[in-house]
């Protein structure tokens, strides 16, 4: 049997079969290898993929959009009512505290959970691997953002089993991202940081993942749900509807079929802009038969668009510096998502991290089905390197690592800097302050008692910082980085971030 991989994201779809050695994303019945998340209902038939978003200007309020950010949730959930708010396709209504599509197909309404219209989504990828390989496929690692919860991971593996398919595992698309590129799998035994860029159709996501012994581990994840690629194609649209008015003296932003007219235009015209320097979009009849034909270039495209570039760069080197980092100790940057591919975008990254590997040699929407069909085949070991048993034994803190503090009132409080069962290797960094008024500081660890006991706190070392200078009115920072080997031993450095005063110590296990 054939080991495939599946993403579905916000507003797209993607398939890949691992077949001979390697993983390719497979076209659609339309000759697209990727299919918009998009199901529209009729009278007598439901439609998925590319005609069903066409399919929206003439029938929006039957067209179901975005299924994946309500999928799993209640419906007073903050991500279905930020969903219900923006829709401008099918209504969604609360019933029984769940989230459910209202349809009406001219005799009746019909009630449709997202389940089901996920399930659509589902038999349609199916459908493409079935006719690309000639034969029956079951099989499948489907990716899963980080932030879904469990509840949202069980309805979407019972919405692939209910047409079939034998889920093999979830994995977060970060992880199928750094497989897709085999990033630390060629060379299990180094040590890197990757960060991962992820924009989508709909939301941005950004995570730094340790790499280390071919295992994968998230130092720090940032997601954003107000930016995505449809802001790009928005705006565009906006842009377009201005010229319009300026060449006709007519104002169509208030006319719902026009601007979605405009914005499918848009989005053809986005996507010729990232491999051409220019696009012409034309719309047939826009408004009170008049035909729009306009040129837009990759510089006027980028200039309308300048400061959405900024927001979607934004949180990268904020997010560097949440995990301890600086842009030199990022080694590789993995670009995926179908806007990641716009060229002054990655030009952008490229001036964040000038000596890093950019990862962009597969097709950006395609990445994460492609990670996904490779998981797929080290499962079934139709990858060379099979696992057996001493590959999945990881070495762990046997114990919770626990840094003293002390308040402003003198009383002592513990944080746990390492709990039990941390993966090792590991490091983290743990921030405090000090009063100024004091020219010396101390950090004690303690090796805390199993979970279920009375805390038992064994004394394991203690760092002094000593000569500092004194600062009135304001506190010391100190930055202790604690890193923890395979064996169990510790070693912990403690700096004081004013002066670069700085002492160090290794705790054998």
């Amino acid at each position: 049997m054939a080991a495939i991989g599946v993403h579905i994201g916000g507003t797209c779809s993607c398939v890949a079969v691992y077949k001979d050695g390697r993983a390719d994303v497979v076209a659609n019945d339309a000759g697209d290898r990727v299919t918009p998340a998009v199901v529209a209902y009729r009278a007598n038939e439901k439609i998925v993929g590319l005609a069903a978003k066409q399919g929206r200007i003439r029938n929006a309020s039957n067209t179901i959009v975005k299924v994946k950010q309500i999928l799993g949730r209640c419906f007073d959930d903050p991500q279905v009512q930020r969903h219900v708010a923006k829709s401008k396709c099918s209504q969604v209504i609360d019933k029984d505290g769940k989230p459910r599509y209202e349809i009406d197909i001219g005799e009746e309404l019909k009630i449709v959970p997202p389940e089901e219209v996920m399930k659509l989504i589902f038999e349609k990828m199916k459908e493409t691997a079935q006719s690309a390989l000639g034969s029956d496929v079951n099989d499948v690692v489907i990716t899963v953002p980080l932030d879904f919860g469990k509840n949202q991971k069980n309805v979407l593996r019972q919405a692939a089993q209910a047409v079939g398919f034998n889920v093999l595992r979830l994995i977060h698309e970060p992880a199928a991202a750094l497989l897709a590129f085999g990033v630390g799998q060629e060379s299990p035994t180094g040590k890197s940081n990757a960060l991962v860029y992820k924009l989508g159709g709909s939301s941005l996501s950004v995570t730094i993942v340790e790499v280390n012994s071919g295992m994968y581990r998230v130092l720090a994840t940032h997601t954003d749900d107000s930016i995505g690629g449809e802001c790009f194609t928005e705006a565009l649209a906006q842009y377009l509807a201005s010229e319009f008015q300026r060449s006709f003296r007519h104002d169509v932003k208030s006319n719902v079929r026009a601007m979605m007219k405009l914005v499918n235009s848009a989005e053809v015209a986005k996507h010729t802009l990232s491999t051409l320097g220019s696009s012409n979009c034309f719309v047939d009849s826009l408004h009170e038969g008049l035909d729009f034909d306009c040129s837009v270039s990759r510089a006027r495209f980028e200039s309308v668009c300048s400061a959405l570039f900024s927001q979607s760069v934004q949180p990268i080197q904020k997010l560097v510096e949440e995990a301890g980092l600086s842009g030199s100790e990022i080694s590789k940057v993995v670009l995926c998502g179908g806007s990641a591919r716009i060229p002054k975008l990655q030009q952008m990254i490229r001036d964040l991290f000038p000596d890093v590997d950019l990862f962009n040699s597969i097709p950006s929407d395609e990445v994460i089905a492609v990670g996904a069909a490779i998981e797929a085949a080290l499962l079934l070991g139709k990858e060379n390197n099979t696992l057996d048993e001493d590959a999945v034994i990881v070495e762990c803190s046997a114990r919770d690592i626990v840094a003293k503090e002390s308040n402003e009132s003198g009383a002592d409080s513990y944080k746990v800097v390492f709990p039990s069962g941390t993966p090792l290797p590991a490091r983290k960094h743990h921030a405090f302050q000090a009063p100024g008024n004091v020219s010396s500081v101390c950090l004690e660890l303690y090796e805390s008692g199993e979970k279920g006991c009375e805390p038992e706190r064994i004394k394991l070392a203690q760092i002094v910082l000593k000569d500092l200078q004194l600062k009135e009115g304001s506190n010391h920072d100190i930055l202790s980085v604690l890193t923890m080997k395979r064996d169990g031993s510790l070693h912990v450095t403690c700096t004081e971030q004013g002066t670069g005063i700085s002492e160090a110590v290794t705790i054998d296990n």
